[in-house]
């Protein structure tokens, strides 16, 4: 994970400025900054869109009992997008304009959650043998003594 990592972090960059420096031959450099600002500022408005809409069906599901584990996982997409969109350059602003679509975002989330390991909540002995005893199951709890 850590090469990949140090990859992107060379290689965006290099990238980013290329683009930018190739889009400022084109258009100029005042209007490769405006360009720029504005892909920011239209970004941030629709990243406040989606993060409402995620927020409101995250909490209906609340309200039904439910987890809602695909809009906690969508809302840490929303943190990414937005943080690129921050971000001054254009591969950037279009990777997080691309996690701003529904469709893109949902399908990234359901690859990264079949990757997630949810534990159960079973412990088991050395022998192997489950220990459910420690295990309460259930949405209320009371101790009574």
């Amino acid at each position: 994970m850590f090469p990949i990592l140090a990859l992107a972090f060379l290689i965006v960059p290099i990238v980013e400025i290329y683009l930018l420096i190739k889009v400022g031959q084109v258009i100029g450099a005042g209007w490769t900054i405006a360009l720029v600002v504005l892909t920011a500022v239209i970004g941030v408005w629709l990243l406040r869109l989606q993060g409402l809409s995620t927020l409101l069906r995250a909490r209906q599901k609340l309200e039904h009992d439910e987890l809602p584990a695909q809009e906690l996982l969508e809302g840490m997409g929303l943190v990414v997008a937005g943080a690129l969109l921050l971000t001054p350059g254009f591969f950037t602003d279009a990777v997080g304009f691309l996690l701003l679509l529904p469709p893109t975002r949902r399908w990234l989330v359901r690859r990264l959650a079949a990757r997630l390991v949810v534990s159960a909540g079973v412990q088991v002995r050395s022998s192997g043998q489950r220990r459910d005893g420690d295990v309460i199951d259930g949405v209320k709890y009371r101790r009574e003594d």
